[in-house]
């Protein structure tokens, strides 16, 4: 035998070992990639079905493409069932579907799908107000981890319908796919209700809707819908369906009120005059915000910036507001008043509102009845500026200009500082209403500066004639939920002082109804009339103001005047003297009357001390008609009053209910 002869060489078993693996390994693979998934189809249907409790079937074929991280699923026809409390029979029915889903998170039980794809589907949304979401798999319909993560929805057409009757929506999609329609292939159509208004939409989408999908680029959506009157076109781009957030946008917006805002969106904004605003909408996380806003409410301008953070417990809206030009019959809304027929068609494409004819209230009241809306005081909070440059249309009253502060935290709205220009003067102060409580308690502390009398009175002001300063003060606290019904409960002092001035005799002539003066005033024209100081300062007691000092010193008369104007029935009761300084014929003076209410005040003479001269006078006339004469003489008791006791005590309010009711007012001022 040769020794020289090799053997065969044998592997050490390591290396069968690797061999041996690699083996199966490879056979593994060529049974994955071969196998045939479809005889799955009817196991994976019954154990979807047992562990969801609800009817889940591949109708045709199922296939799946296996990777190292995740899996594409398809589904050749798919029907997916509601929990038997949905009023819509399936959560989803396709002809075709398909998803990718991720392995790893399986392990802990998470369902993570960062695409699907749909043919013509059908999507049957519902949520309870215990929680109960049809699109929630397993059993618990309520139990948040049981929901998928979706990163990517692409559809082809299909229809879409979501309730949730404790939110007050009914709403229904339908969906269409048209590769002609360029970036923007998918329309839709949406109709039914939100927050209980009649909804309809319309737009188109990107066809890939991302519903989760972090670090994916923003998709393209427009929208043109109407909630009830408020309507709303923007376009732009969404990052994330699931929050709504990486919006870019455009948008225009307009309505019957800003107030209409609230049950759409839980933004608690004033009743204004129709409105049209338009501007750039953007959110990141928490925080809404919306720039460059251009717009009307009714015939005034609106420009600024707002934004509303929904990161606290208690939202919290923030901005600056302007109007070059404000339109006084624009706030009338603001406390309960309804838009005027100059602001209610302002606004094209919105309706006006159906409070436009205002039933004429009984017995002539004329203060607001709308009640305050304490939930939107509690919805949020707050912090905004808005100033006036200029206001119009302001009839009798010398409106300049305005400008105020509203903050709005836990319930309780203050308007500080509150400054209106007004005749050359200013207006300012703090109101506060306190929603914390119902009825609320509501204080207005409001001081008069430096405003001309001749600008309170235009038709004297175009005679050329000169008048004084003014000066006073509103201070008033009370219970209430209308501006009526606190007023009507007020205390507190109302005081408005006047130094020296001047101005034509008429109007002191006719008032004192001195027939020498009127003769000389036909005669000679129009003279001057000193004005020495005027004062008329009220004490309020729950509603009822009782003049405290009423007078008007002039160098031709002096007018006093006692009574009462009641803030609960808007009634007026004052009895209004005039001494003349100089000795007149033909003088009929008599006390003045002034009655009625608010919306309807009445004038006339006393009737007692009139009949009186004139049965005098028919006397005397019937000895000698010259005597007649005798009666109307006017021997001028009237004398000059001490302004500086006057004014003085027109300052100071009576002690009780009055003061303390100012003492509560002017805490307004010193509220956060």
């Amino acid at each position: 035998m040769d020794s020289t002869r090799t053997l065969p060489r044998r592997f050490p078993l390591w290396q069968k070992l690797i061999v041996l693996l690699l083996a199966l390994l490879a056979a593994l693979v060529i049974a994955i990639l071969f196998f045939p998934w479809d005889v799955l189809r009817e196991p994976v249907n019954r154990y979807v079905s047992e562990k969801t409790g609800r009817k889940f079937e591949i109708t045709r074929r199922l296939d799946v493409d296996l990777g190292w991280r995740r899996a594409t699923v398809k589904f050749d026809g798919i029907e997916f069932a509601n929990p038997s409390w949905a009023r819509d029979p399936y959560l989803v029915k396709a002809e075709r579907a398909e998803f990718d889903i991720r392995l790893w998170p399986l392990v802990s039980r998470r369902i993570e799908i960062p695409r699907l794809v749909l043919a013509s589907p059908t999507v049957g949304l519902q949520m309870e107000a215990d929680g109960r979401r049809t699109w929630a798999f397993g059993k618990d319909t309520s139990d948040a981890g049981t929901a998928p993560t979706i990163g990517t929805i692409e559809v082809d057409g299909g229809a879409i319908d979501f309730l949730a009757k404790h939110l007050g929506v009914d709403i229904h999609a339908d969906v269409s796919y048209d590769t002609a329609r360029g970036a923007l292939p998918v329309h839709y159509r949406i109709k039914g209700r939100y927050k209980g208004q009649p909804l309809t939409a319309q737009g188109r989408t990107g066809n890939v809707m991302q519903i989760n999908a972090a670090g994916a680029p923003p998709f393209p959506l427009e929208i043109d819908a109407a909630a009830g009157q408020t309507k709303l076109k923007a376009g732009g781009t969404v990052g994330s369906l699931a929050d709504l957030d990486g919006i870019d946008a455009k948008f225009d917006i307009r309505g019957q009120t800003l107030g209409a805002l609230f049950p759409l969106l839980g933004i608690a904004l004033p009743q204004t005059s129709p409105y049209a605003v338009r501007g750039n909408l953007s959110k990141r996380g928490s925080l809404w915000e919306a720039k460059a806003l251009q717009g009307k409410l009714g015939l005034s301008d609106i420009a600024g910036d707002m934004r509303f953070d929904q990161a606290t417990q208690v939202p919290y809206l923030a901005g600056e507001l302007r109007s070059k030009v404000m339109d006084m019959d624009d706030l009338g809304p603001l406390i309960g008043l309804p838009p005027t027929a100059r602001t209610a068609a302002t606004v094209e494409g919105v309706a006006p509102p159906p409070t436009v004819t205002q039933v004429k209230r009984p017995g002539g009241k004329v203060l607001p009845t709308a009640p305050l809306d304490f939930e939107r005081l509690r919805a949020m909070n707050a912090d905004v500026k808005y100033m006036a440059e200029r206001i119009r249309n302001v009839r009798d009253v010398p409106l300049d200009s305005g400008s105020v502060q509203v903050k709005l935290k836990d319930g309780v709205l203050t308007l500080d500082p509150l400054l209106l220009g007004v005749a050359g003067g200013k207006l300012g102060g703090a109101i506060r209403i306190d929603g914390s409580k119902n009825p609320a308690d509501i204080r207005a502390a409001l001081d008069v500066r430096a405003m001309q009398l001749a600008r309170l009175f235009p038709k004297l002001e175009t005679t050329g004639n000169s008048l004084g300063r003014l000066d006073g003060r509103i201070n008033l606290s009370g219970s209430g939920s209308t501006v009526a019904n606190w007023l009507g409960g007020a205390s507190g002092d109302v005081a408005v002082l006047a130094g020296r001035g001047q101005f034509g005799n008429l109007l002191p002539v006719f008032a004192t109804l001195v027939g020498g003066d009127i003769l000389k005033f036909l005669l000679r024209g129009d003279r001057d009339v000193e004005l020495r100081c005027a004062a008329v300062a009220f004490d309020v007691n729950k509603g009822l103001a009782t003049g405290r000092t009423l007078m008007v010193d002039t160098t031709n008369a002096l007018f006093t005047a006692t009574g009462q104007a009641n803030f609960a029935t808007e009634g007026l009761d004052f009895v209004v003297h005039q001494e003349p300084k100089s000795k007149s014929l033909l003088s009929i003076r008599t006390p003045l009357v002034v009655s009625g209410s608010f919306g309807d005040p009445k004038g006339g003479l006393q009737v007692g001390p009139l009949a009186g001269r004139g049965l005098a006078a028919l006397a005397l006339g019937a000895v000698n008609p010259l005597l007649a004469l005798a009666a109307t003489i006017e021997t001028g008791p009237g004398e000059d009053s001490d302004c500086k006791a006057v004014l003085a005590q027109a300052n100071k309010p009576t002690a009780g209910a009055a003061a303390n009711g100012a003492a509560r007012a002017k805490g307004a001022k010193q509220q956060p």
